[in-house]
């Protein structure tokens, strides 16, 4: 991970040598914005940096494939296989020319090229573009060409995007956010990566950071120049509640039932119950498919089956287990082990019930799941409130009296999860069941065009809490030790600057100079 400027590594007992240090900086002119790695190497500048190539395109036959050059000698390669001499095209103008080889001057392709001259463009380099044909002759003669220009090798995993990131067109939470957008498979899936891609999360943060910088701006300054009475009355109380508000927004922002970290990586949704009861069944209904082997011997599911669905937009990763019983046979006992421990991991639990085993009194038949709910699901969500749903399966096998008895009655009964009544044999009720599934996963995932940017990533719910205990700390320290408590604000701030990749020391002084105009 990599910074924007110096990064000070300070505990909270050298405050002083921080101050110091940053003095030391300003009054020798010594730049302030060097790149630096967590190690503290400084970063070759990208004009130095090798030129790289590489297919963007993905690989396979297709119509089109998308060649992609970025670094100084991106012109160089253009002129040499395009045939431009010295005069480069107009930037950003797709022209259909034939693309040779620099040595052979064998013609490879004919296809578009584009220019992008450096800043405008992806990665802040000089960059180009070759749009050829897709077959896998084509792309080995180009890539092959390409190989052979002074200067150019193909291009590691990712470091178009980690070019981009050093040149600042992208932070960090964009990186991922490009990324995801990259892998999205469901519709959610790709409004959440586009939203964060587009910035959204990144700017939330980056409005938290300034609002952090200036916080430490002014308890530094207060730390070092009270005394000579050039820092005006009130600003500690300013600070104060600038700290305040800030942690209750991180905490407010952390309260988000990891609905973005779902959305992202899938609904863990596990069908479980009583042997016999049909959720191999309801497996192969829901992914369309013999997902799972269904037979009448009870025990045939032994082991967790898994398969990715997409349930009206939104991931979900849906694991059959094996029937809950006891059993003499070691391996059905390893099968129910892994079967309860993937129910405690769930987001949401189908649980499976054989309806033809219910009482035909609605109190009793409500008495009967409400036992099974307790031996399925863990102790402090024995009434699978909002992450359960009871599914009554055979419907088909009762008579229609008795089903229109129960779909009533358990629906008035408190206490229970929802209940769906369904046949996997005949497919009734299925249509309705789908809806509350649905419904389910939405409403822990949520809408993610709506309100304010969610967490999408677990680093980035650590270092926010990193950055609460941190604020805790200026508190705890506010009144005792003003130094310790600037180091709580200076911690925090570092916390946030991991996230976005961006942090740095100059722009504290920036807002030294600005609010209290010292050392004029």
């Amino acid at each position: 991970m990599y910074y924007s400027a110096i990064m000070l590594p300070v505990s909270a007992v050298c405050g002083g040598i921080y101050r110091a240090t940053i003095r030391t900086l300003r009054t020798r002119n010594i730049p302030l914005n060097h790149r630096l790695s967590s190690g503290g190497r400084v970063l070759a500048g990208l004009a130095d940096a090798d030129t790289i190539f590489a297919l963007s395109s993905g690989h396979g036959r297709c119509g089109v494939a998308v060649v992609r050059i970025s670094g100084s000698a991106a012109a160089t390669a253009l002129r040499c296989m395009v045939g431009l001499g010295n005069q480069l095209p107009p930037p950003r103008t797709a022209l259909l020319r034939s693309i040779t080889d620099p040595h052979s001057k064998e013609v490879l392709d004919r296809g578009l090229v584009l220019w992008f001259p450096a800043p405008h463009s992806f990665t802040g380099e000089d960059s180009v573009e070759f749009h050829i044909h897709g077959g896998p002759a084509v792309i080995t003669a180009v890539l092959q060409a390409l190989g052979s220009v002074p200067g150019m090798r193909p291009a590691d995993a990712g470091e178009f995007t980690r070019r981009a990131f050093h040149a600042g067109k992208l932070d960090l939470t964009e990186v991922e956010g490009l990324g995801d957008l990259i892998h999205a498979e469901t519709e959610a899936q790709r409004r959440q990566a586009l939203r964060q891609m587009s910035g959204e999360l990144g700017r939330l943060y980056q409005n938290w950071s300034h609002r952090l910088k200036r916080t430490l701006a002014h308890v530094e300054a207060f730390i070092d120049f009270s005394e000579d009475e050039l820092i005006e009355e009130g600003v500690l109380d300013q600070v104060d509640i600038s700290v305040c508000d800030l942690q209750t927004e991180i905490e407010q922002h952390l309260k988000d039932e990891r609905r973005g970290e779902r959305l992202r990586s899938g609904v863990h949704v596990v069908i479980a119950g009583a042997t016999n009861a049909g959720k191999s069944s309801l497996l192969n209904t829901l992914c369309q498919r013999p997902a799972a082997i269904v037979s009448p011997i009870a025990g045939t599911t032994r082991d967790v089956v898994e398969s990715a669905l997409d349930i009206g937009g939104f991931p979900v990763l849906l694991s059959d287990t094996a029937g809950l019983r006891d059993s003499p046979d070691l391996v059905e006992q390893e099968g129910v082990r892994r079967a309860r421990e993937r129910v405690q991991q769930a987001d949401l639990t189908l649980l499976v019930v054989d309806s033809t085993i219910l009482p035909s009194e609605e109190q009793e038949a409500a008495a009967l799941l409400l036992e099974h709910l307790r031996s399925v699901l863990s102790s402090q969500d024995q009434s699978g409130a909002g992450r359960c749903l009871l599914v009554l399966n055979k419907t088909d096998l009762l008579p229609e009296a008795q089903r229109e008895k129960l779909n009533l009655g358990l629906r008035r009964v408190s206490g229970l999860p929802p209940v769906c009544l369904i046949s996997c044999q005949t497919n009734e009720g299925l249509k309705d069941f789908l809806t509350v599934l649905q419904s389910s996963v939405k409403t822990m995932c949520g809408d993610p065009l709506s309100g304010a940017p969610t967490l999408t990533q677990a680093r980035h719910r650590a270092h926010l809490q990193h950055c609460v205990a941190a604020l805790a700390q200026y508190r705890r320290y506010r009144d005792s030790d003003l130094a310790l408590a600037a180091e709580g604000v200076r911690l925090a701030l570092t916390s946030l600057g991991r996230i976005t990749g961006r942090v740095g020391a100059e722009e504290i002084l920036d807002i030294i100079f600005k609010d209290f105009c010292i050392g004029k």
